[in-house]
This record gives C-alpha cells, structure tokens and sequence, in this order.
C-alpha cells in the first residue's frame, strides 16, 4: 500500500505524465500502459497524459500512441510499465522526465527509477494497473470501458487465457471485475487469437517439423528464409511460441526465431525455471516464460545445452 500511495502522490503533483512499456510489446505491455493512461486521464482531464513508444502493427487494435517532442519531457513524470530492465524500454527519451516510476511483475533485476513498485507475483503488469485503481479508486482514480477493456486484454495475455501458473484467484477476480464494463469480449479475442493464413500455415510447419529430445525438451529454428517462404515478419512468428505446450511429456521448448541482425531466443516451460537460461544470452524474464538474443546459429548449440541442463 505504502508504494502505490506514493505513486498516487506523485502523480497528483504533474501536470505531464508520459507512459512507456518495452520494446517488441505483447498484450500486457500495450494493456498496462494504455490501461494506466485511460485511467489517468478520466481521473485527471486537466492533465496532459501520453502513451508512448514504437507501434506494433499486430497490436494496433488494443491502442495508437501518441507523438510527442522531446520538450514534453521537461518537467514531466514519466512512467515505466512492464519492463524489468531499463535497456528494453521503448523510447530513450524516458530518461529526460524529472521523476521516473517503474510499475513491473518481472523479477527486480534492475531497480530504476525514483519509485519501483515491482510485485512477480501478479500475473501480469495490467492486474497490478487496475490493483492501483482498486487502492486509488476513493482517493480520486476512475476507470473508464476503455481503461478495462485494455487491462482485461493485458491480463488475459499474460496468462495464456488464464491457462499458465501465474493465474491467481485474483487474477480471476479482478478478471471478472473488468467484465462488467462496456466492450465486447467476443471482438477482443478474436482480435488477439486471429491469424493470417500464411501464419496458420507456418504453425502447421512448426507442429510437424518441431524437434523432440528424450528429456521433455523441444525445439524450433526458424530462419529467415523460412519466414521468407511464408511471408512472416519474426513478431508474427512470435505469436506461435505457445503453441507446443501442449505436447505431452513437454517440460520446456526454445524457439529460434531470426531477425535481420539477430536470433530472438523465446522460452517457455511447464516447470523448470528458464530465465536462468535467458540471463546467460542477454536476456531475462519470468522463470517459465522467458528471452534472449544470439548473434549466429552455432550459438544454439550453447543454448539448447544449458536448457537441457535445467530439464535434466
């Protein structure tokens, strides 16, 4: 209680609040800073509030951000969701604000800010955005139909649709909470779960082409010439990385997925903690859902055997 009513203060004391989330965002990432956006500026018309950062066409239903010049930042507040370590925030300008908040549910690794509210053991960063406006709600925070139809989609991204650990009994409830607001469920899913053809087929690739070893481990290596064959960019190949868990006898799966100057590494597992593995390759994340980068495909071989290690 003790950080969200400090947050609560600071807030209160900008005129200018801009809002930013990580680089390559996923529902969560768009839902808690959009979410925290709408809800501010219900809460306070009077204030000039932005979401910012680099669109991403697939997520382009959930939220457009706003542009703005660097002179905005004079004075301002800036606010940091769902990004556990400063190098992946979306946007440098974060830095020229006069106070920085980080709001994240990643293990604190990297405690920026003025303010850190960090809790890893909420589902996702938009339960902990409507958790604030739960505390903040008789201390002048409104939420709007739009405020909740974000945070709903933020939640229900983080947990897989309420299918991976991390999904709480309050999860549920503030899940059910958000439904009684005015937005349909039934466009939103459908936005979130669609996918192009080319996608479908690339999927149907990865099911029959996906490497199985003994001890639970899976694999997948996607390269650009892949994509090329079925005109996928690596965010929409991105969008597949859940779709082995539910291969029986599954314990953990990496995807290798390559980009114009790099390999994006994505983990997942049913058990056997992995952001230990993503932190050995630059990268980090949650102990079943995790990523890194690699910078040539003998590096795969490195990976494969320390994820091996951890399934063993």
């Amino acid at each position: 209680m003790y950080m969200k009513e400090k947050i609560l203060e600071l807030i209160k004391q900008y005129e200018t609040i801009i809002v930013h989330r990580h680089v390559r965002p996923d529902p969560d990432a768009y839902g808690s800073q959009g979410g925290l956006v709408e809800i501010l500026k219900a809460s306070f018309p009077e204030k000039n509030i932005y979401a910012v950062g680099k669109d991403e066409p697939t997520l382009l239903y959930m939220r457009q951000l706003d542009r703005i010049e660097d002179s905005v930042y004079n004075g301002a507040l800036v606010i940091v969701c769902d990004t556990a370590n400063a190098e992946r925030i979306c946007d440098s300008r974060y830095s020229l604000g006069e106070k920085l908040i980080k709001i994240d549910h990643h293990p604190n690794e990297d405690p920026y800010g003025d303010l850190v509210w960090v809790d890893t053991t909420a589902s996702s960063c938009s339960e902990m955005i409507y958790e604030f406006y739960l505390f903040g709600k008789d201390r002048g925070l409104t939420i709007n139909d739009e405020a909740a139809r974000l945070l709903f989609a933020g939640i229900v991204g983080d947990t897989g649709r309420f299918l991976f650990p991390s999904t709480t009994e309050k999860t549920f409830a503030y899940a059910g909470d958000l439904i009684h607001y005015q937005f349909s469920r039934t466009e939103l899913f459908d936005k979130m779960y669609e996918l192009e053809p080319n996608i479908i087929k690339l999927q149907g690739h990865v099911l029959q082409n996906f490497e199985f070893q003994d001890n639970g481990v899976a694999i997948v290596k996607l390269t650009k010439e892949l994509l090329e064959e079925y005109q996928a960019k690596p965010s929409e190949a991105s969008l597949l990385v859940g779709i082995l868990g539910d291969v029986k006898g599954i314990k953990a799966w990496v995807f290798f997925i390559e980009e114009q100057d790099q390999i994006r590494v994505r983990l997942r597992s049913k058990g056997p903690i992995i952001n230990v593995v993503a932190r050995k390759f630059n990268g980090g994340g949650h102990p079943l859902a995790a990523g890194a980068s690699i910078y040539s495909w003998d590096q795969t071989a490195d990976v494969i055997r320390e994820l091996n290690k951890v399934c063993e």
